[in-house]
């Protein structure tokens, strides 16, 4: 995979444990960030990536900023498709109730990088019976 990093910081994203499937990334921000509660802002990162045909990339909220700060991904989870070359920026909102200062080089998101399948669909009538069927959201109980 192939990176270019514009950063102050100059940090590649890297595996904090040798266990994780995220990579943290950074802020790369001249200035502090101040993210009031409700509010949202696009963090930009310095990092443009290459990946090969048939990857993406996801970036993911931090678990330690959601429990602790609530702080998201404004879509929940991003994609970065393989063709695309522009910066990495995470679009992070404040879910809590006090401000979170973003500063320069902060780990603000994860990146899993995954492959992928395209598919083609089959259009069909009717669709195989299973033993869930149409059940849905909470068809189980609890």
């Amino acid at each position: 995979m192939l990176i270019k990093i514009r950063s102050e910081n100059g940090k590649v994203p890297t595996y904090e444990t040798s266990g994780s499937a995220g990579m943290d990334i950074r802020a790369n921000v001249a200035n502090k960030i101040r993210l009031e509660p409700g509010c949202r802002f696009l963090v930009p990162t310095g990092l443009y990536i290459e990946l090969p045909q048939g990857f993406e990339a996801q970036i993911r909220a931090r678990s330690g900023l959601a429990i602790k700060f609530g702080i998201g991904l404004v879509n929940g989870v991003g994609t970065i498709d393989s063709d695309y070359r522009g910066e990495i920026k995470i679009s992070l909102i404040n879910w809590g109730e006090e401000a979170f200062e973003i500063n320069n080089g902060d780990r603000v998101a994860q990146m899993v990088v995954s492959r992928y399948e395209h598919i083609n669909w089959e259009l069909v009538d009717k669709l195989v019976d299973t033993k869930r069927g149409l059940g849905g959201f909470g068809h189980t109980g609890k």
